[in-house]
């Protein structure tokens, strides 16, 4: 399947912006495996995983928000007004 998805262009959700950290725990051997796949791709670990999610998310139909859409907007300053 990695095969199948490494092909296709994924942009729209790369965000320069990143705000939010995900910790995993897998095994060792996973982990070499990610890091050994995120070298022949020219890419962070980081990098590579976020690829492979978004990839993921298109092949099986899962919208993926912007991440504007995901805030509130900030709406005055959080005093109350006299």
């Amino acid at each position: 399947m990695y095969r199948f998805m490494r092909y296709i262009v994924y942009t729209s959700h790369m965000s320069k912006n990143k705000t939010s950290s995900l910790n995993v725990r897998i095994s060792p051997s996973l982990k070499e495996a990610l890091r050994i796949a995120a070298i022949r791709d020219h890419r962070s670990i980081s990098n590579l995983l976020e690829k492979m999610i978004i990839n993921h998310c298109n092949y099986n139909g899962i919208t993926i928000p912007e991440q504007a859409d995901m805030f509130e907007p900030e709406v005055g300053n959080g005093k109350a007004d006299n």
